[in-house]
């Protein structure tokens, strides 16, 4: 784990994490690589590292009341740096960065922390820099919702984005420290 041990305190979210669009490009099981773990950046076996700004988001997934909730499956899926999901349904011109994994998935440790490497979420057409997130037990879908770079250019136009209130869209913005070889961007999820 890059950057040690985190600890953290109880959650201060003002809000619980708005409901979003799964969007067209959630990658079912078939579409998956074999490597679906925590790090979008380097697939088994592969020599290669993705390409883009690598970074970590990491943090807490809480109840509305700031509990931390443990066991629980947190998926991201994002475009890679050319734009592109590792998807059969996207079928917009560009190349797929082979060495970049999609699809990730974490766990919930006890205290209720998940952590991704991942890279900037990056620009596809139509659409701000973004991350997709669903948390789920083994059974049952809890949220999903998608992550923004705080104050980036394109929130203003994202037709997500631009129809969420202040208090909601502070709760889905992340801020991605200039300083460290692989900074870290850290977000709590606050469950409904």
């Amino acid at each position: 784990m890059a950057g040690g041990m985190y600890f953290f305190q109880k959650a201060t979210a003002a809000t619980t994490s708005p409901s979003a669009a799964e969007g067209p490009f959630y990658p079912q099981r078939s579409m998956r690589k074999d490597d679906s773990d925590n790090d979008l950046v380097k697939i088994a076996n592969h020599v290669n590292e993705a390409g883009g700004e690598i970074i970590w988001l990491k943090r807490q997934v809480v109840d509305k009341n700031g509990k931390a909730l443990s066991g629980l499956h947190v998926e991201i899926w994002q475009c890679d740096i050319n734009g592109v999901y590792f998807h059969s349904g996207d079928s917009r011109s560009g190349e797929h960065d082979n060495a970049f994994q999609g699809f990730g998935h974490d766990i919930t440790d006890d205290s209720g922390q998940y952590q991704f490497r991942t890279i900037k979420p990056a620009k596809y057409t139509g659409r701000a820099p973004h991350v997709h997130v669903k948390v789920c037990t083994e059974h049952k879908e809890l949220l999903t919702t998608q992550l923004y770079i705080k104050n980036h250019p394109d929130n203003r136009n994202d037709s997500i984005f631009k129809r969420l209130t202040k208090t909601q869209a502070n709760a889905v913005s992340i801020v991605i420290p200039d300083e460290g070889e692989e900074p870290i961007a850290t977000i709590d999820i606050k469950l409904p």
